[in-house]
């Protein structure tokens, strides 16, 4: 049997995590405080259907949302089924998607998570997690992205935002982002899973960034203890 390609690796930065994990109803009041500011959060990649999303989340691994979307808006206007995935051919993927990092990697794995998908799922993309996992470049994270925004599952897709908010508000500690996943599913409020891993990443992506985080200006301020965190002096 051959190898099932590998999906990219992302970067995850290690914040340091306070020194008492936030409570329950802390956790309550800045899920609320999330949903308030932001009632329906949606995901920053372009995709018409969950063909083109499975695709576009395949590609986002350690590139930006911006500039995958540079690069997929174009050919998803013609290039939307694993079908037309196949007929448009590895080469014409690849220089369409070659401003993307990993490009050739990322080309050669979704021709044949098409091809998979043609021959295995009448064209379709799996509601299930097994069968997404098992698709070449698709791992844990990306199946969750497909899973919540093309299905409606209230998965949670850890990042690198999400791992660094998490473990820096103490909302969900943990070493790895699995750690961080089961985590996040224990101790989130039900009727905010839906969209938490959106309200994380948003918020680790423009507020609560890895280097210098913007805590002036952040809506959870008064609930975070990071060691971490910076409020200018009164």
């Amino acid at each position: 049997m051959p190898r099932k390609p590998a999906a990219a690796s992302e970067d995850i930065d290690k914040p340091i995590p306070p020194t008492r994990p936030l409570s329950p109803s802390e956790i309550e009041e800045l899920f609320a405080t999330f949903q308030a500011a932001n009632p329906e959060p949606k995901g920053e990649l372009h995709a018409v259907n969950p063909y083109t999303l499975l695709v576009a989340v395949t590609l986002s691994a350690q590139t930006t949302d911006a500039g995958v979307n540079k690069a997929t808006r174009p050919l998803f206007e013609a290039v939307d089924t694993p079908a037309k995935m196949l007929e448009f051919g590895e080469d014409r993927l690849r220089e369409a998607i070659k401003t993307i990092g990993l490009y050739r990697n990322k080309a050669k794995n979704v021709i044949a998570l098409s091809e998979i998908l043609v021959r295995e799922h009448g064209g379709e993309v799996p509601r299930d997690r097994a069968a997404l996992e098992a698709l070449p470049g698709v791992g844990r994270k990306t199946a969750n992205v497909v899973l919540n925004i093309a299905f409606g599952e209230p998965t949670i897709a850890v990042d690198t935002h999400v791992f660094r908010v998490s473990n820096r508000l103490g909302l969900a500690p943990g070493r790895t982002p699995i750690e961080v996943e089961l985590g996040l599913e224990r101790r989130v409020p039900k009727t905010y899973l839906l969209h938490a891993h959106h309200w994380l990443i948003l918020h680790g992506r423009y507020v609560c960034k890895a280097r210098r985080p913007e805590c002036e200006r952040c809506i959870v301020a008064d609930l975070c203890r990071s060691p971490e965190k910076r409020l200018p002096m009164m």
